[in-house]
């Protein structure tokens, strides 16, 4: 053992509740901190040990117009886009690495994301994706467990498949089949529905819930990412741009949107609940 640990090298792990003011709610990320980044196999090795949705890798950025180059990898590929994990590392960002700044801007694959201090929130400024009508999929609805009232696609094309229910509950009973949504690859599913929200929710303009088995995710927690699409849709069906959304996983989570023409304003809390060191193969 302490000859292996010759060949080992430890990296600060922070571990991040995101969407959630307490502990054990929101989505849970893991945030490495990385003086250089390392190869995409260690990356994906990483992430898979972490086994969460997303484990974020952050790396300072001397480049004009970034402060830190950012990857997410699910247990099973990178992603080109995440909210939950780009919130987790803003609060590390925020109170552990650079403690006097309000702004912070990650470069990443979807381009250049700032995120803002916003008093006990932070504020993501991601893209807003146009959901764009889509022919229902012969066999979807069987897998998910219901059938949708309406389907539209991300305007990126290959990302995820928004699904329209008209009830609240039907969304909230879904038990999809994750074996059957993988002949739909390489899509993710996003379940969202407005009417006949619960007394209880009567400050909640949407829920949603969030399906990834196509990329090693059986439900997601709360996923920030998904909202760039259910958001413009909503403010187009709802009439409004200020939107409160609530994703109804077991673990549940909250957003507040503001919906741009291109852009789309994600704000949410986060809680970290973890720090240590992780030993990985010196690079």
């Amino acid at each position: 053992m302490a000859q292996k640990l010759k060949h080992m090298q430890e990296i600060p792990i922070y571990q991040v509740d995101a969407f959630t003011d307490h502990a054990f709610g929101g989505n849970p990320a893991a945030v490495c901190v990385l003086e250089k980044i390392f190869d995409d196999a260690l990356l994906q090795s990483i992430a898979l040990e972490n086994n969460l949705s997303e484990t974020a890798f952050l790396v300072p950025h001397d480049e004009e117009g970034a402060d830190y180059h950012l990857r997410w990898f699910t247990p099973g590929v990178e992603v080109a886009l995440c909210g939950h994990a780009t919130l987790a590392s803003a609060h590390v960002v925020f109170n552990h690495l650079q403690q006097n700044i309000e702004r912070v801007r990650f470069q990443t694959l979807s381009g250049i994301l700032t995120v803002m201090r916003n008093g006990d929130r932070y504020q993501m400024d991601f893209p807003a994706l146009k959901p764009l009508p889509y022919n229902k999929p012969d066999g979807l609805g069987a897998a998910m467990g219901a059938e949708p009232d309406a389907v539209l696609k991300s305007e990126t094309g290959d990302r995820d498949l928004l699904l329209v229910y008209n009830d609240i509950e039907v969304v909230e009973t879904l038990t999809p089949n994750f074996e059957a949504l993988k002949a739909f690859a390489p899509y993710g599913f996003i379940a969202t529905a407005s009417e006949n929200i619960k007394d209880t929710r009567s400050d909640v303009d949407f829920v949603s819930r969030c399906f990834f088995p196509n990329h090693g995710i059986g439900e997601d927690p709360v996923t920030g990412s998904a909202h760039c699409v259910s958001g413009p849709y909503w403010a187009s069906k709802l009439g409004k741009a200020d939107l409160f959304a609530r994703q109804i996983s077991p673990r549940g989570g909250d957003l507040w949107l503001e919906v741009k023409d291109e852009r789309i304003l994600i704000s949410g809390q986060a809680v970290q609940v973890l720090y240590g060191q992780l030993s990985v193969p010196i690079q």
